[in-house]
């Protein structure tokens, strides 16, 4: 081989490797330096996923959940069976206002607001276990008969 087409293939091999891997990082010099300029990284919050956490629910459980909370607790959002950010605000203040619940109406479904569902579903579907915010299978089973009795 000719010596240009060695490293005319070196350079083509190094640079797939390293587009590849996600970056110009590998690159020759002469390669990174014909790449066009690299544009500025996104911020956390600009790309923050909305969190679903149905909890075991179905989607079609869901679905019953976001219409009791659009009924009675100024749920806005879509009836599309993934309980996200407003659906836990929703049932939030329902938690507030009857169960105990003293956290922010923030949507995040965290241990304080699991301990609330479960003062809730020990009051009247069936959850037998503790109040201790992990929502494990007996949480989970007594939120579903809870979504279907809706």
């Amino acid at each position: 081989m000719r010596p240009n087409v060695v490293t005319r293939t070196l350079v083509s091999v190094t640079a797939a490797a390293a587009i590849f891997a996600g970056g110009l990082a590998g690159a020759g010099a002469s390669f990174a330096a014909s790449a066009p300029a690299a544009q500025p990284a996104v911020t956390a919050e600009a790309v923050t996923p909305l969190a679903v956490q149905n909890f075991g629910l179905s989607t079609a459980q869901a679905k019953k959940v976001q219409g009791w909370l659009k009924k009675y607790w100024k749920y806005r959002g879509k009836i599309d069976g993934a309980l996200g950010t407003e659906s836990w605000q929703a049932f939030q203040r329902c938690l507030k206002k009857h169960w105990k619940y003293k956290g922010e109406i923030d949507g995040k479904p965290g241990v304080e607001t699991v301990k609330a569902l479960q003062r809730l579903l020990k009051d009247s579907w069936g959850y037998t276990g503790k109040i201790d915010g992990d929502p494990g299978t007996k949480t989970r089973a007594a939120f579903k008969r809870f979504a279907n009795a809706l």
